[in-house]
């Protein structure tokens, strides 16, 4: 892949108030707007600092999708972009200490957009996960009710992404935040997703894949951020292999296939950051790889993330583009 254009940091996220911020999850809201879900935020262009906030939510015109991403509007006072969510960090929350709470998916199912959040104890640890909806497209958040605890199936059902088919489903793989682990794969009828009794498990079972077993590992592996959509007739699953130190995509015919035979292809390799090259797709301590609306097979545009932990900076959304494996 190569690299579009940076979404985050000096000059382009000044006047929302976002110096640094990373991940930036994506769907297409109800009234055609891209709205797009960041992680830990902050004024300045670094980790740290004044306005610690996540997540946090920015607009975006469709007609910039592929070209690079234009940024039109925020949640929040003025532009200042605010916290989507309302909690303060480094609090107790339900007798947890709770430092931050972290975007994993977003979804637009009917009018109302869903947003799949941990909340963490520092990197890693995951108390439990939530679901907050929106019915204004994206400008605000209600909580659903809807929460996990943190060590569902084994703390695989932390990491999540989702992706609604055309049989009324919603799909989903989920990892832990360690990226240590593989991937689960699970599916929820779209009008029931709030319902946790409502999710079943892709397992195997007295010799065979069936749906409603104990969900199975359905690719081994070490993985991080995920992100699964139906793109063209076909479901692209990106995710951030941590184990090898890239950020892959999977060609899928349906979420059910086998993920050791489907077409996989490394969009974007990991790096020193004495060997990076930005225009070849490869990046020093990368992370992420959420699909932009508007992709294709032959044209894909994945939001990376990068951070210099030594440096705590960069810090930063870039947008990248290459095709689809197998397109």
């Amino acid at each position: 892949m190569r690299k579009v254009k940076d979404l985050t940091g000096p000059g382009v996220t000044d006047r929302f108030g976002i110096g640094g911020t990373d991940l930036g999850v994506m769907a297409t809201a109800p009234d055609g707007r891209i709205v797009s879900v960041f992680g830990d935020t902050f004024e300045r262009a670094g980790v740290g600092g004044p306005g610690w906030r996540s997540p946090v939510v920015l607009f975006a015109d469709p007609s910039t999708a592929t070209a690079g991403l234009g940024w039109t509007g925020s949640i929040g006072p003025d532009s200042y972009a605010g916290q989507a969510l309302p909690y303060e960090h480094d609090t107790v929350i339900h007798g947890r200490h709770v430092s931050t709470v972290i975007p994993t998916d977003l979804i637009t199912v009917g009018d109302t957009m869903y947003l799949h959040v941990m909340v963490c104890q520092g990197i890693g640890n995951v108390h439990w996960t939530e679901v907050h909806s929106s019915t204004d497209n994206g400008e605000s958040w209600q909580h659903t009710g809807t929460t996990w605890p943190g060590d569902l199936h084994g703390g695989l059902f932390q990491m999540l992404t989702w992706g609604l088919g055309d049989d009324g489903y919603v799909y989903a793989f989920t990892t832990g935040f360690r990226r240590d682990q593989g991937l689960l794969l699970h599916r929820v009828p779209a009008d029931r997703l709030t319902d946790p009794r409502a999710w079943e498990g892709w397992g195997f079972r007295d010799g065979a894949w069936a749906w409603g077993n104990p969900p199975t590992i359905a690719l081994t592996g070490a993985y991080g951020e995920l992100c699964l959509r139906p793109v063209g007739g076909r479901w692209l699953l990106s995710l951030f292999n941590a184990g090898d130190y890239r950020i892959d995509v999977l060609n899928m015919d349906v979420p059910t296939a086998n993920l050791y035979e489907t077409p996989r292809a490394t969009a974007v390799q990991g790096s020193a950051w004495n060997g990076e090259d930005h225009a070849r797709g490869h990046v020093a301590q990368l992370y992420g790889g959420y699909i932009v609306p508007g992709s294709t097979l032959d044209d894909l545009h994945l939001v990376v993330s990068q951070w210099n932990t030594e440096h705590n900076w960069p810090y930063k959304a870039m947008q990248f583009a290459g095709a689809a494996p197998g397109a």
